[in-house]
C-alpha cells in the first residue's frame, strides 16, 4: 500500500492515478479523455500532462504542506485522446534544513517521452492556506 500524504482530494481522472509513490520517487498514469481535447482531431490540452506531471513532483515529494513555486517544462510530442501517459518523478538532493525540492519529471507514452520537467516546490511549516 502506497503512504500517500499530500494531495488527498484530487481528481484522480483529471490528474491521473499514482501507481507507485516512497523514497522521494512518484509514478503516476493517466488515460486521456475526450473531455481533454482541444480540438476535434482529439489533440490533448498540454495543461493536463502538466497537471499529471505536477501530481507526480508533489507525490514524489509526499509531504502534506507541499506546494509548487514554479516549473520549468518542454512539451516534446503531441497527446491524442484515449492514450495512456505515466510520469515519473524523482527528487534530487536536498540541502540539509531547506524548505527547497527540485524534482524531476518525464512524461511517456510507452517508450515515447512527451513532457519533461523541472518543478521546483517547497515543503512548507503548515499548509499555505494556513499560513
Amino acid at each position: 500500500k502506497m503512504d500517500i500524504k499530500t494531495h488527498l482530494n484530487i481528481n484522480k481522472s483529471l490528474s491521473g492515478e499514482p501507481v507507485a509513490v516512497g523514497d522521494g520517487k512518484a509514478s503516476v498514469k493517466l488515460t486521456t479523455t475526450s473531455e481533454m481535447a482541444a480540438d476535434d482531431k482529439g489533440l490533448v490540452h498540454g495543461g493536463f500532462c502538466f497537471s499529471l506531471a505536477d501530481y507526480a513532483a508533489m507525490l514524489a515529494v509526499n509531504d502534506p504542506n507541499v506546494v509548487l513555486g514554479a516549473a520549468n517544462t518542454k512539451f516534446l510530442k503531441p497527446v491524442v485522446v484515449g492514450e495512456e501517459v505515466i510520469a515519473e518523478a524523482v527528487v534530487g538532493e536536498v540541502k540539509e534544513g531547506s524548505k527547497k525540492r527540485t524534482v524531476t519529471v518525464s512524461v511517456k507514452r510507452g517508450d515515447t517521452e512527451v513532457m519533461s520537467g523541472e518543478f521546483t516546490c517547497f515543503v512548507l511549516p503548515k499548509h499555505v492556506l494556513d499560513a
